[in-house]
């Protein structure tokens, strides 16, 4: 018997390779198997019902260790924008790579080679799994395109109501500023033929325009004049007022 190390155990036996089959190497080989294998467990669901979903940085990039090639492996599958949950899991253990360092490590642990088929996913197994990827891509896909369409509503549903309160809140503001712009031609409870009238009364009969009506003048009517003279001082000229014409049925005052 020679000086061994157990890289499992963590421990240096001198008992040599007898230590594989102590009870307290046996126990912590299931204990390690035992994690491993709910991982594997979980990651077999999915060989017929695949799982896409959207990348997560932290989430998604989640490492576990193969306790048979002893490096971490990613748990997950991702590409680009997309995830396939357990897809690194899956592919590690479907590989050549991982079934020859299984077939290793069951040899040096002295491993019930019962359990072994529990830790390897088979090609068979790992067609199944692609089939049902190409399915969950495809799923995954109508479902994007449907929240694209919902959003496409969204937005324009959301213009639409944006563009109706613009014109609900511009149609008052026009008529306001066309009342504004008409007022300025009127007085308040007046019309415009009353203003015309009182600024007339208020300049007085010097401002009113006198202008002959010229049927009325056709008729060779004559022209009375009314009025006064005022001589100007020593001129001889005369310089008339007329403050208004009338008719004939006035006799002539010279």
């Amino acid at each position: 018997m020679g000086v061994f190390y157990c890289p499992l155990c963590r421990l240096t036996a001198f008992t040599g390779r007898r230590h594989l089959y102590s009870g307290s190497h046996q126990q912590r080989l299931r204990e390690a198997l035992g994690r491993l294998q709910a991982k594997v467990q979980l990651a077999r669901k999915m060989l017929k019902n695949a799982v896409v979903v959207k990348y997560e940085a932290g989430e998604h990039e989640q490492l576990f260790w193969c306790l048979c090639c002893k490096q971490e492996v990613k748990r997950h599958l991702s590409h680009g924008s997309l995830t396939v949950l357990h897809g690194g899991l899956l592919q590690h253990m479907a590989s050549l790579e991982h079934k020859k360092e299984a077939n290793k490590f069951w040899w040096e642990n002295k491993a019930e080679a019962k359990l072994k088929q529990q830790f390897l996913i088979s090609p068979e197994d790992y067609e199944r799994f692609k089939s049902s990827l190409v399915k969950a891509l495809d799923a995954y896909e109508e479902k994007e395109d449907e929240v694209i369409k919902e959003m496409a509503s969204h937005i324009r549903e959301v213009e639409q109501s944006r563009q109706e309160m613009v014109h609900a809140v511009l149609e008052p503001q026009t008529g306001t500023e066309f009342c504004d712009e008409s007022s300025a031609f009127s007085t308040p409870g007046g019309h415009k033929s009353d203003t015309t009238t009182i600024t007339e009364e208020q300049l007085g009969p010097s401002a009113i325009q006198i202008t002959p009506d010229l049927d009325w003048m056709e008729g060779n009517h004559a022209l009375t004049f009314i009025g006064h003279q005022v001589k100007l001082g020593g001129g001889g000229g005369l310089q008339s007022h007329f403050p208004f014409f009338m008719g004939t049925g006035i006799s002539d005052h010279s």
